[in-house]
Parts: structure tokens; C-alpha cells; sequence
């Protein structure tokens, strides 16, 4: 048995559940926020034998994409607000961060 936890933005969340509920594939769907930008994102728990690990990691390649985003930049620590000035920067949002974990045991009451 493997847990397949994935990070998805919030964009992208409701495409994933579709195509896992499509396969009959259950999740825990879990709201969570980003350390770096703040952003909303989704995690999802997914339980499954070994054996649909694949299946799996392709549903939430086909659903999660990357984009590109303008964020400003935080002021530094420590700075006085008067010499800082923020440009927005692209970053790179969205697409998956997936780990997947061997499951010792496994049990449903």
C-alpha cells in the first residue's frame, strides 16, 4: 500500500478531483496555504496498492499544470520603506509536488 500526498494550487484542484472521482480513485482533499508566495493551495491524500501508483501520477500530470505569475516582493527585514522599491517578478506557480510513501499499515473503522 503507497500514499500519494500531493500539493496542487487551488486552480487546479477541482480538475484533479474530477478525474480521480472519474477513475474511482478516493482522496482526502485538505485546504493548505504556500510558504513562499502565500497561496492557496490544495493537498490531497490518496491511498492506493502499489500496483496504481502509475495511474495515479499520470491523473495529476494531465490535471496540474505550471504558470508563469508577477508577485512583488516582500520588503527585506530590517530595511526602511523609503529605499526600497519592489519590482514584480515572474515565478513559476502551479503544476504538483507529489511524494509518495510506503504505508505500514493501513486500517478503516
Amino acid at each position: 500500500m503507497k500514499l500519494v500526498i500531493a500539493v496542487v494550487q487551488d486552480k487546479d484542484s477541482t480538475k484533479l478531483l474530477d478525474r480521480l472521482v472519474k477513475a474511482k480513485i478516493r482522496a482526502t482533499k485538505l485546504a493548505s496555504s504556500g510558504g513562499f508566495l502565500r497561496a492557496g493551495n490544495t493537498t490531497f491524500l490518496i491511498g492506493i496498492p502499489e500496483e496504481q501508483v502509475d495511474e495515479v501520477l499520470e491523473i495529476i500530470g494531465q490535471s496540474c499544470r505550471a504558470r508563469e505569475q508577477l508577485v512583488t516582493p516582500m520588503s527585506p527585514v530590517g530595511t526602511q520603506m523609503e529605499n526600497y522599491i519592489s519590482y514584480p517578478v515572474s515565478v513559476q506557480v502551479g503544476g504538483a509536488t507529489v511524494f509518495v510513501v510506503d504505508v505500514d499499515k493501513f486500517a478503516q473503522f
